[in-house]
């Protein structure tokens, strides 16, 4: 019991809450209003398994990386409290849970699942030789809602394109805030991120102009999906994360402060926008 439950705070099991309202929002607008309760299950498990195939690749392939830092020197496979076949097991087993919630979707869904484990894999490896590794999880964690959107219709479409980029450039923008935590381990070790390649100054500024574009792409997507105007009360909420974080920059000195703020605030985002997204369907015209 206690291994299992050192392999569900290492792979942040909690953090599954995060994926979810946007996956779910994907699955609102495909359905223009709420999807089945068995597709429902089928995308919140084709999340729990993707989401842990991830967490557990990112662990396992950073292991050494992870040892050399020491904010992250007392992880389990870091430290050597789990063995590193743990994490080859839940990779494993992700991928399983993620193609049997594939399979009972749709075949659009099968026929994609191969991008969406290639993603998986890849994103740990990004940080050793491009800063682009922000984009590069954001696309990952995108996949969320684009595969619940194809797995309700079976198709792709520009709403579900935008919702994409959108929710890509929303989740780079707080993983590169997340990065200054490791600016100076970064800089010694070689690691790239974008605060380590551009500076502090790029890395203060770049999160506010994506949560900023995020924002506008919102509010497109509500356009193209003809949303009742309280969808907008949603992206308003996006506008006042922006600001609140644009206003922890100036104030908060500690970056682990910070990020633990940051990481509250944007959950607390992704669920309200859930329920403005639900009501702008509900009382579309």
């Amino acid at each position: 019991m206690n291994k299992i439950a050192l392999f569900l705070k290492e792979i942040r099991i909690e953090h599954t809450l995060f994926a979810l309202p946007f996956a779910y929002v994907g699955a609102v607008i495909a359905a223009h209003g709420l999807p089945s309760w068995p597709a429902l299950l089928w995308i919140t498990l084709a999340v729990l398994g993707a989401r842990t195939a991830a967490m557990a690749a990112n662990r396992y392939f950073d292991r050494d990386i992870d040892a050399r830092n020491p904010r992250t020197a007392r992880r389990a496979l870091a430290s050597g409290a789990l063995a590193p076949r743990t994490m080859l097991l839940a990779i494993a087993c992700g991928f399983v849970v993620l193609l049997i919630a594939a399979w009972q979707l749709n075949p659009l869904c099968v026929k994609l699942m191969p991008i969406a484990a290639l993603g998986v894999l890849a994103y740990p490896l990004c940080k050793r030789f491009t800063w682009l590794t922000h984009f590069v999880l954001g696309a990952v964690d995108a996949l969320a809602p684009l595969g619940a959107y194809i797995g309700i219709t079976g198709s792709v479409s520009a709403t579900a394109v935008l919702l994409f980029v959108a929710v890509t450039i929303w989740v780079a923008g707080f993983d590169i805030i997340y990065a200054l935590m490791d600016y100076q381990v970064d800089v010694e070790q070689g690691i790239q991120s974008l605060p380590a390649r551009f500076g502090m100054r790029a890395a203060h500024a770049l999160p506010i102009l994506l949560h900023v574009l995020m924002m506008a792409a919102l509010a497109w997507i509500g356009a193209l999906a003809h949303m009742a105007p309280v969808y907008y009360a949603g992206v308003l909420t996006a506008g006042a994360l922006t600001a609140y974080e644009a206003r922890l920059y100036r104030s908060a000195a500690n970056m682990f402060v910070l990020n633990e703020r940051v990481f509250i605030a944007n959950m607390g985002f992704s669920v309200v926008f859930l329920a403005t997204t639900i009501a702008g369907v509900a009382l579309a015209p």
